[in-house]
């Protein structure tokens, strides 16, 4: 057992910033006074730690260094096919063709209507350190036929993509089916390397952050969202890209500890019901004393909880006994340990005959020593019911005991939590704060993947079309650029593709727009301001754009959001966003696929 010194001492620095922000809540930002936090730990040092990677003019562009990021994306993450057409192209001297490809998706994800575009960032950093090693070749040299010459391989281990641009639409905008995310211009050989790797980095990272903002969306912004995945999600890969990505989305925390170290993500939690059920009775505890949080003096902390239990039993109705003392020695001991953060799970055995007692008692306890607890967590059972049943009781013991701020603590629910149990939840009423949620949000169970694909649209000047009997994968040839037309409410109307010699739409100048694959679809616009989407983000070997922090992506991508209709971002039956060619770009497309087109003959 620590001596007493030692335990003050203890007590003192655990709750130092608690003092602090008792006194003034403002003092520290991650901290909410309406919706107190699970612990939690923010990263700061190694956000500062960060590669300067490139320059544009005097400014520093920040992105992940080789740490952050994991080792698995470089060029051999890959499929076998986009090397074996790269010897190809080189084999008929082909590759040092100029072409263009559009990476895009064909449907919005999870019966919606709208996108996060996001994964900007990693594929700029993969593109940049783009670079085959000997052991690389080696082994490609084992893959590839024997007659393979010496020189291609040569010609990979030289390779870089400096002579390679990125257009791209920022990180975090919202986007829509068929508009070109990311326009890849360069010699064919490189921009075919680059195809599956940026579409892997691209569609698990867009679909998880659509699946975040969709969730957020479904519950409003005064509701916590906390990202648990981690143990569910496809790997430590996949758990890293979730937590990263599901915060761009406006979630607000992970639990997930190197992703709050790598990403300067808040990181939340408390514990699980294995710490509630390792104690059989109070007299598992070794400590027992906690020092008060103001004179440091030392404090009877078990005596206390076991008094504050006795006498709420007949308020909350049930027979102090007969709760589980496991369980509130449990409690007992992470109040000591956390006395500035409690927050307790009380599902172990019974929430509201055992756990909302034994959590109020200790509560109390922490309350006599000047600390304030946090909250609970449930995490089974009718997640409404509970939650009401449970704030009923916060209200009568604050106006009992006279201590307000019993009434606001935390609700905390988590158990499989999906988006339709969001809203079902809203419909029935609750009293939750904070939802954590795991399996459905990083695995995005509604739709596993986005369905990004990487067209070829020019090469060598001349426009290159796919064609199908299916409209959906029948290609937008050529290049292009995509601006966003905006009405008088500052509303998102369309977005517009354009042919990229054309010039740019202008604001109060009425211009037509037109379905891509429809002659009948048609319509007049007269944008009140207009904006354009692309920007070049790599050229020359270098970075063009200084690149946003993860927190302003985030930002970003809530405005973004907020710039959409509400019938577009709606749960039910959401109005499809109009997705427009100019008249010029649908007459040279349409010219290119009627002359890609066989003409049948009738026997």
């Amino acid at each position: 057992m620590l001596d007493s010194a030692r335990r003050c001492k203890v007590a003192t620095v655990n709750t130092s910033e608690k003092n602090e922000v008792l006194d003034n809540p403002s003092a520290l930002p991650l901290i909410s006074t309406k919706t107190p936090p699970l612990v939690n730990s923010t990263p700061s040092s190694y956000l500062n730690k960060q590669e300067s990677l490139n320059s544009t003019a005097s400014e520093k562009v920040s992105l992940m260094n080789a740490f952050e990021q994991s080792n698995v994306v470089q060029p051999l993450l890959t499929d076998l096919y986009q090397i074996s057409m790269a010897y190809a192209y080189w084999k008929s001297n082909k590759h040092q063709e100029m072409a263009t490809f559009d990476l895009y998706f064909r449907k919005n994800p999870f019966g919606g209507e709208y996108t996060l575009f996001a994964g900007l960032d990693e594929c700029l950093k993969f593109i940049r350190d783009y670079k085959f090693h000997v052991t690389d070749i080696e082994y490609l040299r084992s893959v590839l036929p024997t007659y393979t010459e010496k020189e291609y391989f040569d010609y990979l281990l030289d390779l870089d993509m400096n002579d390679v641009k990125i257009y791209a639409v920022p990180e975090g905008t919202v986007v829509f089916p068929r508009i070109p995310l990311i326009r890849i211009e360069g010699p064919i050989i490189k921009t075919q390397l680059l195809e599956t790797t940026l579409l892997t980095l691209v569609n698990f990272a867009s679909l998880v952050a659509t699946n975040a903002a969709r969730f957020r969306s479904a519950i409003g912004n005064q509701k916590s969202l906390l990202e648990f995945g981690l143990r569910r999600a496809q790997g430590p890969d996949g758990g890293l890209s979730a937590s990263k990505y599901c915060y761009l989305g406006g979630f607000d925390g992970t639990s997930n500890v190197l992703a709050g170290k790598l990403h300067g993500i808040p990181v939340k939690g408390t514990h699980a019901h294995a710490y509630v059920s390792s104690y059989e009775s109070m007299n598992d505890l070794n400590e027992r004393e906690l020092c008060d949080r103001l004179s440091g003096e030392r404090r009877p902390f078990a005596d206390l909880c076991e008094k504050y239990l006795k006498e709420l039993g007949p308020m909350l109705k049930i027979l102090p006994e007969q709760t589980n003392k496991g369980e509130l020695a449990a409690f007992t001991s992470y109040a000591i340990a956390f006395p500035t953060n409690f927050l307790a799970l009380v599902d172990t055995y019974d929430v509201l005959k055992s756990g909302l007692p034994n959590f109020l008692a200790v509560a109390r306890a922490l309350h006599e020593c000047n600390y304030e607890a946090v909250g609970l967590r449930l995490d089974s059972g009718d997640l409404a019911y509970l939650s009401l049943e449970v704030r009923a009781k916060f209200q009568e013991v604050a106006k009992k005991f006279a201590i307000s701020y019993f009434k606001d603590f935390n609700i905390v629910a988590s158990n499989d939590i999906n988006e339709e149990t969001l809203v079902s939840l809203d419909k029935q009423g609750h009293s939750i704060d904070t939802f954590g949620i795991g399996t459905h949000l990083v695995t995005c169970q509604k739709q596993p993947a986005l369905g990004c694909v990487y067209k070829l649209v020019e090469l060598a000047g001349l426009p290159r079309i796919k064609v199908s009997q299916d409209i959906e994968k029948v290609t937008i040839p050529g290049r292009k650029n995509l601006y966003r037309i905006y009405g008088h409410d500052g509303k998102a109307l369309c977005d517009l593709l354009t042919k990229s010699d054309e010039p740019p739409p202008e604001a109060s100048v009425k211009l037509l727009s037109r379905h891509p694959f429809s002659d009948q679809r048609r319509a007049y616009v007269t944008p009140t301001s207009v904006r354009n989407l692309y920007k070049l983000y790599w050229a020359d070997g270098e970075i063009k754009e200084k690149l946003p922090t993860l927190h302003e992506i985030r930002e970003y991508a809530k405005d973004q959001i907020n710039q959409l209709r509400k019938d577009h971002i709606r749960d039910l039956n959401p109005t499809p966003y109009k997705v427009s060619v100019t008249d010029t770009l649908f007459h040279f497309m349409h010219d290119i696929w009627m002359k890609s087109i066989p003409i049948g003959e009738l026997e």
